[in-house]
């Protein structure tokens, strides 16, 4: 593209603008799907982290549920609203509705029919490995 359009015209801006965010627009998001055979009747969220410390994590967790990668982050399904008075230590990322990239595919499938990895242990191994006192333990000033 040369910036003039098929008339012999040039382009106005605001096309040029909306065709650069068209180029370089994220991948879609889209709802997770919840395994064939599984329900999830508290709603599904998601917890995400950077792909280094999923590894770091699974062996934290007395139960691990359904757990997505997109070749960035790992995702883990979280029964909807495990997020309420519970800030998730960074770089950890919350995505209610469970909201995930379109690329993201299953790595983990648990046994039985729900799909969730217990929020508070997950919250905890989070705190665990990027080194963040849990919000309960910090002291309260006055």
């Amino acid at each position: 593209m040369n910036g003039v359009a098929d008339s012999g015209r040039p382009l106005g801006l605001d096309t040029l603008v909306r065709l650069g965010r068209r180029q370089h627009a994220p991948a879609p998001a889209r709802r997770l799907p919840v395994p064939e055979g599984m329900t999830s009747p508290l709603g599904c969220d998601a917890v995400a982290v950077p792909d280094r410390l999923g590894p770091l994590v699974v062996p934290r967790l007395p139960r691990v549920g359904c757990v997505y990668t997109d070749g960035a982050r790992w995702w883990w399904i979280v029964p909807s609203d495990s997020d309420y008075a519970l800030p998730w230590p960074a770089p950890a990322q919350y995505a209610p509705g469970a909201t995930l990239p379109a690329a993201a595919r299953l790595i983990h499938r648990p046994e039985g029919t729900v799909p969730y990895t217990p929020p508070i242990p997950l919250y905890l191994a989070l705190c665990r490995v990027t080194g963040t006192t849990p919000d309960w333990s910090r002291g309260i000033s006055a």
